[in-house]
């Protein structure tokens, strides 16, 4: 409590005591002891009034120490194996001084982090990047240093050398694994489409590199299906240590198709693992032809056109409504960009061959137009617009919508009105303007007599895929929910009760899964539905039976536990004649054990970006001295003040009221007025 409060009640206590005597001296001629009690019970009420106004305080400080958080990072990755990493952390667990200075946290990590250190060694890929960016979401900005065990060589995710240049934390490295270097060949990469066409030809790239310093020279060999088609012969030495591959392969025949690129051996060769690397393309003899007929040039066109020409069965062509109608028999679907008066023949050529579209509302839509020529919908025109955030539903059910997320996705410009749908469908996403759920569509899907639509009622969807590469690295998100959607839209086939969604080439196993989506006979998703899968392995001929569990409102089945080769596979409804079949392949890929060596030279980069430096697994105590002296790593006293009121108000209000209602007692039992 500061001097000036203290002096506050002191004033208090003198205007209490002068208002008493004034009441009880002053005037009255009675002097004795009746009075001087009198007078101290209407001092006390004087005084605790007073109190109240008053309402002191006092500030109670706390005093605390907070330690440093040391957070160990411990590399669970499957190229270590039979490396030292286990006797590495026991070392440092077993240096008590670090734990009475830090509080530590162990965390293993592979394609993820971890909660614990357990060491499994049996990641199959590593990420180093993701896990310091998890610790950075886990710990903030809290005052500590992090200790990486690893090879330091990254499988996954961007990559940590440059990402540790916007870390706060120091990042100090201890390099466990083979740290000699190998002459060695190695395929780092190798680019081709997922898919191709039959009767055409198409690209493929490879990198091929070298380690070591003498003149060396290999054959690369590229085998289809085993079948050699393609040999280059390619020579390295101590200055020129990468070779690219390019080639043009001829798609034959329709089916998957496993592509092998290989390199020779060296004489003394260790890691002969990476020397080849298997791809796969689809041959088909299909392409979807989708139009986007548009009078107006804006963004959105050319994000649609590069969105569904991320899967190559398909092919965009953009047209004015005026143009290439000789052509429009070939168009599987339309997508009519805010359409206007001009687009009238455009219609009537959708109504009579009843064909699928896809229509996009904005602001330059002529909506009066649009009306009139339709009957899907119909919006009132209120000539205002607003920014329209989307909302995903959860229960959308005619394609899968699980992997599609809207998180932080900007809002779109949207002429706003009444928006009634005419015909059966399901909403997609709805309309959030303000901060104020509508129940009103975003982008409806209708079907109806076997014709399929989808509306989108806002522009500037081009801000949507840009929004998913900012989120995840990449276009991914965005792409494949338009590549769903306009492989509903693209096909007249009926809406089926069954249906599995998965792909034909899986390279190695991590991601490798069958979903399913079952309807009832009423429609409805049914969750309750056993499904049953079947496996065969082409070659061997083993059989495995699973049942697909439920997850994220689909059933799943894992692939994780199959071994590299061609499957073929049916998934069966328990107790309902519904069944699906299909084949797929798992390549060979271990991207773990394509790398021996640790990359300490880059570990060494990170420790310098970060303030930090790198250590081996046997110079543990040198680390321990350094963390014990680093200055940015010393604990923190940290103060923590409450403020408290002096005295608690209900007391004082009840001695108020006690000494009033004593006061008053007294003084009628005494006959004074």
């Amino acid at each position: 409590m500061d001097n000036q409060t203290i002096f506050i009640i002191f004033l208090a206590a003198l205007a209490a005591l002068g208002l008493v005597l004034y009441q009880y001296f002053y005037k009255s001629k009675k002097r004795g002891r009746l009075s001087l009690l009198l007078a101290s019970l209407r001092f006390l009420t004087w005084f605790g009034a007073l109190l109240l106004l008053i309402n002191p305080k006092f500030t109670k400080t706390d005093y605390r120490i907070e330690k440093a958080n040391l957070m160990v990072l411990v590399d669970n990755s499957s190229s270590l194996k039979g490396s030292e990493i286990s006797k590495t952390l026991q070392s440092f667990k077993e240096r008590k001084e670090l734990s009475d200075k830090f509080n530590i946290n162990y965390h293993s990590f592979g394609s993820t982090l971890n909660t614990n250190d357990s060491v499994t060694l049996s990641e199959g890929n590593t990420n180093i990047t993701k896990a310091l960016k998890s610790l950075k979401t886990i710990y903030g900005t809290t005052n500590g240093a992090v200790v990486l065990l690893s090879d330091g060589n990254q499988t996954l995710g961007e990559d940590y050398e440059f990402y540790a240049k916007n870390l706060k934390l120091p990042v100090y490295p201890i390099v466990v694994g083979d740290t000699t270097t190998y002459e060695d060949f190695r395929i780092d990469q190798v680019n081709v489409n997922k898919y191709a066409f039959l009767k055409n030809k198409f690209p493929l790239e490879a990198y091929v590199s070298y380690q070591g310093e003498g003149a060396v020279s290999g054959v690369v060999t590229v085998s289809v299906d085993g079948k050699s088609v393609y040999k280059q012969n390619v020579g390295f030495n101590g200055t020129s240590k990468t070779k690219t591959i390019n080639t043009l392969l001829n798609a034959s025949s329709v089916g998957v198709k496993n592509i092998q690129i290989s390199i020779g051996l060296l004489p003394n060769e260790r890691n002969t693992q990476n020397n080849n690397k298997s791809v796969a393309v689809e041959v088909i003899d299909e392409k979807t032809n989708i139009t986007i007929v548009a009078d107006v040039l804006h963004p959105d066109i050319g994000a649609l056109k590069k969105a569904i020409e991320s899967n190559e069965q398909r092919a965009v062509s953009i047209q004015k409504s005026n143009e290439k109608k000789n052509e429009w028999d070939k168009v599987n679907l339309f997508i009519l960009y805010q359409p206007k008066a001009a687009f009238k023949e455009v219609y009537e050529y959708i109504q009579q061959k009843k064909a699928n579209t896809f229509t996009i509302v904005g602001p330059k839509t002529d909506l009066n137009f649009l009306n009139s020529v339709q009957e899907t919908f119909t919006q009132q025109l209120f000539n205002y617009t607003e920014e329209t955030v989307p909302n995903l539903n959860p229960g959308f059910s005619f394609f899968d919508t699980s992997d599609f997320s809207v998180d932080d996705f900007p809002p779109l410009e949207a002429t706003m009105g009444t928006i009634n749908i005419n015909k059966p469908g399901q909403t997609v996403l709805s309309r959030k303007v303000r901060g104020v759920s509508l129940n009103e569509p975003l982008l409806q899907v209708t079907e109806d007599d076997g014709q399929r639509e989808a509306l989108l009622f806002g522009e500037n969807i081009w801000k949507w895929r840009m929004q998913s590469y900012r989120n995840q690295k990449d276009f991914k998100n965005f792409d494949e929910f338009i590549g769903k959607l306009v492989r509903y839209l693209a096909t007249t086939k009926p809406k089926t009760r069954f249906s599995l969604d998965y792909e034909s080439v899986y390279e190695g196993t991590d991601n490798a899964k069958i979903k399913a989506t079952y309807f009832d006979k009423a429609y409805e998703f049914d969750g309750n539905a056993v499904i049953d899968l079947q496996l065969k392995h082409s070659e061997t001929g083993a059989l495995s039976q699973s049942t697909m569990l439920l997850k994220n409102g689909n059933f799943e089945a894992d692939l994780g536990n199959l071994l590299p080769g061609a499957y073929n596979f049916t998934a069966k409804v328990t107790n309902e004649n519904l069944t699906k079949s299909g084949s797929f392949t798992i390549l060979d890929y271990d991207a773990e054990q394509r790398v021996l060596s640790s990359d300490y030279k880059k570990l060494g980069r990170l420790a310098s970006s970060t303030s930090a430096n790198l250590y081996f697994s046997d110079q543990i105590n040198a680390l321990a001295t350094e963390l014990m002296n680093a200055d940015r790593l010393l604990p923190v006293q940290k103060s923590e003040q409450n403020i408290v009121s002096l005295i608690d108000f209900r007391l004082l209000l009840a001695l108020i009221v006690a000494t009033l209602a004593l006061e008053w007692f007294i003084r009628k039992y005494n006959g004074l007025t």
